[in-house]
């Protein structure tokens, strides 16, 4: 059955796309028309636009585009939403906005002070591993998805989390005290590690978990989050019984459940791979050049001895 039956709304969320474009747009008048009205400033660049847009639109392909359909229908797409969602989209937007927009965003005390003691790296690491763990409890799960404001606010407070860990290994400001190299890898390594325990259980679980992704009821809850109520009853009306995510799909629920969480595994540690290298690379050309730098004064130095 195609999705298309839920009709273009459902389908392409105009509203949630308006949304998007009204904060990109805010976004260039910020940082190119109001640029001047800062401090410090300095023009936008490639790198910040490119991070800024990639981020707004894969934002919009993961819960605007039919993926965000696919994403109730089928548990695999939904990890790999969860996937760039959590661990892609929050370092894309904080590589976009510049630098000097974060520093006069964080000269106000009410946002400085609350984010100084949130971003703290294990307490922002534990509040986002045991978020994400919790989140993924079959009870957990399958209560938040069967309610629209509860699931807006959930997904809205994972990924403020995820935004605030990754506060440690991203630098968006000058005069930020993030991790040290040696430190940030340690980190990141821990988060892997951390959110292991919750994929593994999803890949190894014998048994369908999720009552959303299996049965009728509850999957027609959940699709309530994306497809308008009153088109639900319009195909219902048609004749359409819509019993489940078998109409759309010949997976069977525990091979849908296993590959999402594989899905999730392999998404995390490509992104992490990434961000280790480059962590790892930074790293170590500072160390070059503070070491050339040691080593050039010493030589100064015994010059001037001498």
């Amino acid at each position: 059955m195609s999705l298309s039956i839920f009709g273009f709304q459902a389908n392409w969320s105009p509203y949630f796309l308006i949304s998007l474009l009204v904060i990109t747009a805010f976004y260039f008048y910020v940082t190119v028309k109001k640029r001047n009205a800062f401090q410090e400033s300095e023009p936008l660049t490639r790198n910040e636009i490119g991070y800024f847009m990639s981020g707004m639109v894969l934002l919009y392909i993961i819960k605007g585009s039919p993926v965000d359909i696919l994403g109730h229908i089928l548990f695999a797409v939904h990890m790999g939403q969860m996937a760039f969602l959590l661990l892609l989209v929050p370092i894309l937007l904080m590589k976009g906005i510049p630098w000097w927009v974060w520093e006069a965003i964080l000269r106000k005390s009410a946002i400085r002070k609350p984010l100084q003691f949130l971003t703290k790296p294990l307490l922002s690491l534990i509040i986002f591993s045991m978020f994400f763990s919790f989140y993924h409890i079959p009870l957990i799960h399958d209560q938040i998805k069967m309610n629209e404001l509860v699931h807006a606010t959930v997904t809205s407070l994972l990924f403020l989390s995820a935004f605030l860990m990754w506060w440690s290994v991203i630098d968006v400001t000058r005069n930020q005290k993030t991790l040290h190299g040696l430190k940030k890898i340690g980190f990141i390594i821990a988060s892997a590690v951390l959110i292991t325990p919750a994929c593994a259980l999803i890949i190894f679980a014998s048994e369908p978990m999720y009552a959303t992704y299996t049965e009728s009821d509850a999957w027609l809850k959940s699709m309530e989050l994306c497809v308008p109520a009153s088109t639900l009853a319009d195909i219902d009306q048609a004749g359409i019984t819509l019993s489940g995510p078998e109409l759309f799909t010949g997976m069977s629920a525990v091979e849908d459940q296993q590959l999402g969480g594989i899905i999730m595994k392999i998404i995390q540690e490509v992104i992490y791979a990434v961000l280790l290298a480059s962590v790892f690379f930074t790293w170590y050309r500072n160390e070059q050049a503070g070491a050339d730098e040691i080593t050039e004064q010493a030589m100064r130095d015994l010059q001037a001895k001498a």
